[in-house]
């Protein structure tokens, strides 16, 4: 049984927590298990009629999604086409993906005239989005969070569209609460989550105009073992920094949970918007987690800051009640994380700025 962190434990108390199941030892052990399809999405793909297009799909988790409806696609014998569109900065990415049996295409979403070289697709991911260097080149964010999002808006109108968004687009709330929930006010701050919500509206709004179905899909936050919110933890652990506890609690969920989540809210994209936190079923402590990974570490972590009573925090109890609970738990997350790292395994350097309280990165 899943056990929800939520506060920190008492000093020289067992935490009565499970050890982990067996995890990944390889990075293609880790990319087979975040790519492969959960009964939830093989149903959901068998219902999913036409072709699968991504847009913004090399970042850290549009490969895997890719390979998971690829996946899925030959699991139940369909044979409809999956294309990956970005500019494929990392040839590795894209390599990958040949290599899985997805299509590709490089463009620049950008570039107003790229949209005529894509091809037509029943059903559209909506994954680019510019976050960290936000604070320095706040008009980048909005022109890749509001701009694209309309030019893709009008190229796919006559699709089905799913558009990742985040819970950065919620104001902090009490720990005590539970999180924000979708009706909620968006009340964001900072460039990078008010450019968040803007990309939410645009598709919104285009939405209305051509009664396109859409989803909104509010994720926080994504985890594997080479980078998210329990990595940025476990390596400060590691290396003897502090960690931060300001922002003392966050939600977190697995990358291949997540994959398989979103599957299953492309299908329920309505008009007006289907909008869906996505995440774990609990709230974790930061200082909790820290300490955690101390004792598999065997060194004591270092604490800088106190826990505000307030944090970003998303409730997830529709898409709870939609799927039900992830199919991997935040101990076998720490668990593998902790392995991960003692063997030196390759992380992305990529912080999630998870501890941010003035919305800037």
């Amino acid at each position: 049984m899943e056990t929800t962190i939520s506060r920190p434990l008492p000093a020289g108390q067992p935490d009565g927590l499970r050890e982990p199941a067996a995890g990944p030892e390889t990075e293609y052990e880790l990319d087979e298990m975040i790519s492969r399809p959960t009964p939830g999405a093989l149903e959901a793909l068998g219902r999913l009629e036409g072709d699968f297009l991504l847009l913004g799909a090399s970042g850290k988790m549009g490969p895997s999604l890719a390979r998971m409806i690829r996946r899925g696609l030959d699991e139940i014998g369909r044979t409809a086409r999956v294309t990956a569109v970005a500019r494929f900065s990392n040839p590795n990415a894209e390599s990958g993906l040949h290599a899985a049996g997805v299509q590709t295409i490089r463009a620049d979403l950008l570039d107003s005239g790229a949209y005529a070289g894509l091809p037509y697709a029943e059903n559209v991911f909506f994954m680019a989005g510019q976050k960290f260097g936000t604070s320095k080149h706040p008009e980048l964010a909005w022109a890749m969070n509001t701009i694209v999002p309309a030019y893709v808006a009008e190229r796919y109108k006559a699709s089905r569209l799913l558009a990742f968004s985040t819970g950065c687009v919620y104001a902090n709330a009490a720990v005590d609460s539970g999180g924000s929930v979708e009706t909620d006010d968006l009340e964001p701050l900072g460039d990078y989550a008010n450019s968040c919500v803007g990309r939410e509206r645009v598709f919104s709004w285009f939405a209305h105009k051509h009664r396109t179905p859409l989803s909104l899909f509010r994720l926080s936050y994504s985890i594997d073992l080479r980078y998210g919110v329990l990595v940025d933890v476990a390596q400060r652990v590691f290396s003897g920094a502090p960690v931060d506890v300001t922002m003392g609690y966050a939600n977190v969920i697995w990358q291949g949970d997540a994959n398989a989540r979103a599957i299953q809210t492309l299908e329920r994209a309505a008009v007006p918007p289907f909008v869906l936190n996505v995440t774990g079923d609990g709230t974790i402590s930061i200082r909790e987690v820290a300490v955690r990974f101390g004792r598999l570490f065997g060194r004591e972590p270092e604490f800088a800051g106190k826990e505000a009573p307030e944090a970003l925090l998303s409730n997830a109890g529709r898409s709870l009640a939609l799927f039900g609970k992830p199919g991997v738990s935040v101990d076998d997350m720490i668990g593998w994380i902790a392995a991960w790292l003692l063997r030196g395994g390759r992380t992305l350097n990529k912080p999630t700025g998870f501890e941010r309280f003035d919305g800037k990165f």
